[in-house]
């Protein structure tokens, strides 16, 4: 395949996902803000609680 053809195919692609995407209206936005900011606390408690077990062991 050329370079012609594969950036053609390329910016077909492009279009296709552009005409496709749209924008989250608010409830929906609400909603992965919300579950993003529990994976990001959840992580952070996991990484608290290995903190606090290696200061307590001694590592």
């Amino acid at each position: 395949m050329n370079l012609k053809a594969s950036t053609n195919d390329f910016l077909k692609q492009c279009k296709r996902v552009l005409r496709v995407a749209r924008k989250p209206d608010r409830e929906e936005y609400f909603q992965f803000s919300k579950v993003t900011a529990l994976g990001i606390a959840i992580i952070g408690v996991i990484g608290f609680i290995f903190v606090l077990v290696a200061t307590l062991v001694g590592l």
